[in-house]
């Protein structure tokens, strides 16, 4: 092999392991679908979806490059006309009138898991955690596969629209809403004379989102408790993780038994999803 040879193969592997990142796969255990939204930062490469509808038992995956970040959320009570393809979302809908966001965020109040990949690299980590500081609007669990390292499962699985207070509740009991968004004050977004760690402290609305789910970020400064790391590691991002199906629709039926796995929409099983990333346990 000559050294010219040797040195283009090594940059193409060094190129190959650099850009997979991380495979997501997405599962609706709801017993209603859910429109899944995906924003990448602005540092970040798109993806080639940024919105997508998840009909109750079904998955979806797609890989994201190294050096990724962004949020991906769940949407519900979605009308998109099946004509022109327009429409919106009763909670986190992105405004963008379209199944697909574009570039778009969820308007709060929005369940929201937020991730940014590590480059290439064995011993570098990626971040991940599981958001209430935009509200919520339905249960949603972070788990890592394949990992290396002590690697948590984040989120949220209580039915938080249940026990949200009355002036927090928004959609008719469909989402719950952050102080924040409900009233503006500094002291409840970290803002102005707020804005840092020492001078923002949890709220007694904070509290009501950290007791229901102690991994999640309850307000702006909970890192201590709400953020997770992990190396070499795909994830899996499973709306309504318990048995309650939140948003007050029936319970979920879930995926089918382990030996068929869930379907996506092709039909295809789980097993064809492990041909492109890790197995899944």
């Amino acid at each position: 092999m000559s050294p010219t040879f040797a040195s283009c193969l090594l940059f193409f592997i060094l190129i190959v392991e650099g850009a997979r990142g991380a495979t997501f796969m997405l599962i609706n255990r709801c017993g209603y679908t859910v429109w899944p939204g995906v924003l990448a930062n602005a540092s970040s490469t798109g993806l080639n979806t940024t919105g997508f509808e998840l009909a109750p038992g079904t998955w979806r995956g797609f890989e994201v490059t190294s050096s990724w970040s962004g949020r991906i959320w769940g949407r519900t009570g979605c009308n998109f006309d099946a004509g022109s393809g327009q429409g919106s979302c009763a909670t986190g809908d992105c405004r963008s009138n379209q199944v697909e966001c574009n570039g778009a965020g969820a308007t709060p109040p929005a369940t929201l898991a937020e991730f940014t990949i590590a480059s290439s690299g064995a011993n570098n980590m990626d971040f991940y955690d599981v958001s209430l500081v935009d509200g919520y609007n339905l249960p949603m669990q972070v788990e890592a596969i394949g990992r290396i390292g002590a690697c948590g499962s984040t989120g949220c699985a209580a039915d938080v629209n249940r026990i949200c207070p009355k002036e927090l509740r928004s959609g008719d009991g469909l989402a719950c809403r952050s102080a924040c968004d409900a009233f503006g004050n500094p002291e409840y977004c970290c803002s102005g004379a707020y804005g840092s760690p020492s001078t923002c402290q949890p709220s007694m609305y904070s509290q009501i989102f950290k007791n229901a789910c102690p991994t999640s970020y309850s307000y702006a400064y909970d890192d201590a408790t709400s953020t997770f790391t992990c190396s070499g590691a795909d994830y899996k991002i499973t709306f309504c993780p318990s048995t309650t199906s939140g948003s007050g629709a029936s319970s979920a039926s879930g995926p089918p038994a382990e030996d068929s796995g869930p379907q996506n929409g092709t039909g295809d099983t789980i097993s064809h999803f492990a041909l492109h990333s890790k197995a899944i346990p």
